[in-house]
């Protein structure tokens, strides 16, 4: 008799989530690849203005690139890790400096630091609109992760009044 109930509760519960994905076609929000352009370029901006030559990559909600801007004279080494900063936090939707903070107060975490792509340095900050996440600017190059989320979050400001759901 258990058993016929708890199969009877698997059913029910596969049916409900066969009904609901049979409801149709999702609508989400992505950014343009314009306005992933002007976000890279208002933090690449940013940094110069402060000294640092840097590279800005931004990504789509699923992690994808959509644009890249390098510095002239930024290093080799910040096209990579901006783009792996901007695939970690759109992924984890959470900006990096956040995740690293995490990781290093809880040792079960640790693994996050092995995932493929990710890169768990400052520098990672989602884009909203509203209270979803469109995408993620990730900057390298400032010698500090701290001041690379500074300029992401100055070429965020540039077009939030553009974000708006």
């Amino acid at each position: 008799m258990r058993t016929l109930l708890l199969v009877t509760a698997l059913l029910l519960s596969s049916l409900g989530i066969a009904a609901a994905e049979s409801q149709g076609l999702l609508t989400e929000r992505n950014l343009s690849s314009a306005l992933a352009v002007e976000i890279a370029e208002g933090a690449v901006h940013a940094c110069l203005e402060r000294g640092y030559r840097v590279t800005a990559a931004v990504v789509d909600r699923n992690a994808q690139l959509k644009a890249l801007i390098r510095a002239d004279g930024a290093g080799p080494h910040t096209i990579d890790s901006s783009q792996r900063k901007a695939f970690t936090a759109s992924s984890l939707r959470t900006g990096t400096t956040a995740l690293d903070e995490m990781v290093r107060g809880n040792p079960a975490a640790t693994g996050l630091r092995d995932v493929p792509g990710f890169l768990l340095l400052g520098g990672g900050v989602v884009i909203r609109a509203g209270d979803q996440v469109v995408g993620a600017v990730g900057v390298g190059g400032a010698p500090g992760g701290h001041l690379d989320d500074q300029c992401a979050q100055v070429g965020i400001d540039k077009v939030k009044g553009r974000l708006v759901p």
